[in-house]
């Protein structure tokens, strides 16, 4: 005889007959906020992978897992792509910052990064 609960054997046979759990979906970012990321960043209509639009959509990323890491401290593998992010945010900073000063200064005050 199997040792699970019958609660859990209910719960099985639901999954099995097609009915999925009943948890939110909770997406980090939208099409529709990333979108308007894009629009407010892009330097043109066509301009969707430039190091600015790229990093106005990673910091959307980034402050949206840290309020999820403030909600759950032991999420290990969310921090781990977090800090991920975090560096790769950190690395196209650099990338502008050596070719253009004032564009990094001016996105730097636009995304709120620096206090």
């Amino acid at each position: 005889m199997c040792k699970l609960g019958t609660a859990a054997l209910v719960h099985r046979s639901k999954l099995q007959q097609g009915e999925s759990e009943k948890r939110p979906l909770k997406m980090t970012i939208t099409k529709e906020n990333k979108a308007e990321i894009i629009g407010e960043f892009q330097k043109d209509e066509k301009d969707n992978g430039s190091p600015d639009v790229q990093i106005a959509v990673l910091t959307k990323r980034i402050n949206s897992l840290t309020e999820h890491m403030r909600a759950n401290p032991k999420d290990f593998s969310t921090r781990r792509g977090l800090l991920g992010m975090v560096s790769r945010r950190r690395r196209l900073l650099d990338y502008v910052r050596d070719r253009d000063p004032d564009r990094y200064l001016d996105l730097l005050e636009r995304l709120g990064i620096r206090k």
